[in-house]
């Protein structure tokens, strides 16, 4: 009973976040898609080497794949297996969010970026975030909403 409340209240343990792409990109809507790994980059996935600050989404001939992510190898990895860190992963989607995204990144301008990556049920899942470029004056007015907020909220906490 204990083990139960203790999962629940743990929510979903995340692996690495993309802190610049909501500084870089409005995001409208995110979906959850598996990732294609092996196994010595689910060890280092659990170890938490891994970044995902540079990479980006690309949908190919129907299926979607994750560019750049880089996942350190450990030390302690097979000898006879090639270990590659940047290489092209396959991302795991329902046929009709594919659809979904191919349509709003062919048709209508938007940009797949990768936003957070963590653990649901014991496998590895990546959030992905349909996104708008920002323009700089947009950058500008979204950090003084946020130097504003932690500004007010200062100002709450000591009356």
């Amino acid at each position: 009973m204990a083990s139960k409340a203790k999962k629940k209240a743990q929510g979903r343990p995340t692996i690495a976040l993309n802190k610049k792409a909501s500084h870089d990109y409005f995001i409208e809507d995110r979906y959850e898609a598996g990732i294609s790994l092996q196994g010595w980059e689910v060890k280092s996935l659990r170890e938490g080497k891994v970044q995902i600050k540079e990479s980006y989404v690309t949908i190919k001939e129907g299926e979607a794949f994750l560019f750049g992510a880089h996942i350190v190898p450990l030390s302690t990895a097979s000898t006879h297996i090639h270990t590659d860190p940047i290489r092209t992963r396959r991302l795991l989607l329902h046929r009709s969010e594919l659809n979904k995204l191919i349509g709003l990144v062919e048709r209508k301008g938007y940009t797949l970026v990768p936003t957070a990556l963590y653990w649901k049920k014991g496998m590895a899942k990546l959030e992905i975030g349909v996104a708008k470029g920002k323009k700089l004056h947009d950058k500008r007015a979204s950090d003084k909403d946020r130097d504003w907020k932690r500004e007010k909220e200062r100002l709450f906490k000591h009356g």
